[in-house]
């Protein structure tokens, strides 16, 4: 089983495309992200056939966030998969029912502080409280993991300062916007390489286009492994 430190995000049309992709890659990759973006095209069945049928760990990436009932109940219809992480977005109250909706299960709730899409003008324009993006994602991450959360999803120039909060102790850090050295930031705005995003603390690091895009997926994603510290 190769490096599962990386993920890699299969933001692809539907299920069939997703798994031909996961086929090429082959036993090269070992961890893929599954988005809201393939929940209509067949998602939950293609994460239930790489984990139940291929042995890959899995990522559903939905951020939840709605009343506490629903997030429950959505995420206990979730945790029946034997899916191994699931986001929510970073808010105490729904990182608390998410955990509740969990109980019982190996599934792992992580909680969205700050999209890595996201920089101060758009935080700005959603009426989010002034100040420094790293001390908010900071603040959102250590609030969150003080609900119960079992890590949190933030940008990797946040991954340092996350993971030395007290409240992270024991708890993961994944990291998304990371680009391969020279490669496109395309709509990311707070990214880092894989080197220095593991360097910094991140546990896993979530890479999509720059592997899915590439002409050879397989060897593009030993390249970003190879650079792994």
């Amino acid at each position: 089983m190769s490096d599962d430190r990386l993920i890699v995000a299969l933001d692809v049309a539907n299920a069939l495309e997703g798994l031909a992709m996961a086929e090429r890659i082959g036993d090269a990759v070992s961890f893929y992200k599954i988005g809201l973006g393939m929940l209509t095209g067949g998602g939950l069945a293609l994460a239930n056939e790489l984990k139940q049928e291929h042995g890959k760990r899995i990522f559903l990436d939905m951020k939840f966030f709605d009343i506490g009932a629903t997030v429950e109940a959505a995420v206990r219809g979730i945790a029946a998969y034997d899916l191994d992480f699931l986001t929510v977005h970073g808010d105490p109250q729904v990182v608390a029912a998410a955990k509740q909706g969990a109980a019982g299960s190996g599934l792992k709730i992580l909680a969205v502080t700050i999209l890595t899409s996201n920089d101060r003008a758009d935080l700005d324009a959603n009426l989010i409280v002034p100040g420094d993006m790293a001390e908010i994602v900071a603040t959102r991450a250590a609030r969150a993991l003080a609900a119960g959360a079992d890590g949190v999803i933030a940008s990797p120039q946040e991954a340092a300062l996350i993971r030395a909060l007290p409240e992270a102790m024991g708890r993961l850090i994944v990291t998304p916007g990371v680009r391969p050295k020279g490669a496109a930031a395309g709509d990311q705005k707070r990214i880092s390489t894989p080197a220095q995003a593991i360097g910094d603390g991140a546990d896993h690091i979530v890479v999509g286009r720059p592997i899915w895009q590439a002409a050879d997926p397989r060897a593009a994603a030993l390249a970003v492994l190879a650079a792994l510290p």
